[in-house]
């Protein structure tokens, strides 16, 4: 499964439902774009040293996944496929589905826009 920053934010604030949801996964994949973006918010949080803490066991247990040549196809197709269907998602989601369209993994997250995405399933909580 891979995670969306809300849910990795979710996970690391102790939310139940996304602890539950967190826990019941078979394997926990984190997309790059998501590091860039938790790193970013947890910048400037008074917590920051323990969140940082927290990130860097995670990535210990889990696997990055890196965009690479085939997630660029992905990419491109799902950005085609909603256009056509005139329900566009912001640029780092687009990356994230593709991401997990690539890999075959559910994708752990609040945001209903990823229902648009063909062929990818969305785990909320």
């Amino acid at each position: 499964m891979l995670l969306d920053t809300n849910a990795l934010s979710a996970i690391a604030d102790g939310d139940p439902g996304a602890i539950s949801v967190f826990r019941q996964a078979e394997t926990i994949e984190l997309p790059v774009i998501i590091l860039g973006e938790y790193r970013f918010g947890i910048a400037h949080s008074r917590r920051r040293g323990e969140y940082e803490t927290w990130l860097e066991k995670l990535i210990a247990a889990t696997r990055v996944l890196p965009i690479d040549d085939a997630t660029s196809t992905h990419y491109a197709r799902g950005r085609a496929e909603l256009k056509k269907a005139g329900r566009p998602i912001p640029s780092n989601d687009l990356w994230i589905a593709a991401l997990a369209r690539q890999h075959h993994l559910p994708l752990m997250s609040r945001d209903r826009h990823f229902d648009a995405v063909p062929n990818l399933q969305r785990i909320g909580w």
